[in-house]
């Protein structure tokens, strides 16, 4: 079975009793947060290897690895295969700053935006504007309503009502 598919069944596992379930999600988040930590500090260093190595890197199972590489996957210069990673798939945890930083506002992993880390890659101004970016990317506005009796806004010079109003 792919690594992927076993994660999601102990991550997701809805028969799985609520405490467990939170403590497993807190543990998970103090892992993700230490590996963030130690990526971070050197954010251009190109970290790639098999699951497996990773996993021993950073000091932490091979289940788990893949829960952090299925969460960073999106914010990767080249995602990931891992809908088919095996413990000896390589990965690389190439990933681009903006992105990421992006990414984790938009999870609202505040824990993971506010790292200190993020101080020696962006200034705290770009930092605030990567999180406005993101902010406003969720946010539809919607356009002034057109009245029935308006010009069309086609540019035909009839009245909506009697254009696209219709």
């Amino acid at each position: 079975m792919a690594l992927l598919k076993e994660w999601k069944k102990i991550a997701y596992d809805e028969k799985a009793n609520k405490g467990d379930l939170q403590r497993f999600w807190n543990r998970y988040f103090e892992i993700e947060k230490e590996i963030y930590e130690q990526l971070l500090s050197n954010p251009d260093e190109e970290v790639s290897g098999t699951v497996k190595e990773l996993a021993e890197k950073y000091g932490q199972d091979v289940m788990t690895m893949t829960g952090f590489l299925d969460g960073i996957n999106d914010s990767l210069k080249t995602p990931n295969p891992i809908e088919e990673m095996e413990e000896d798939t390589v990965v690389s945890l190439a990933f681009d700053k903006e992105k990421l930083y992006k990414n984790m506002v938009d999870a609202k992993a505040d824990w993971l935006y506010n790292l200190p880390q993020w101080n020696d890659i962006f200034t705290p101004e770009r930092q605030k504007e990567l999180y406005l970016e993101q902010k406003k990317s969720g946010t539809i506005i919607k356009g002034a309503k057109i009245g029935r009796n308006d010009p069309c806004p086609c540019g035909s010079g009839k009245k909506y009502k009697k254009c696209c109003g219709r």
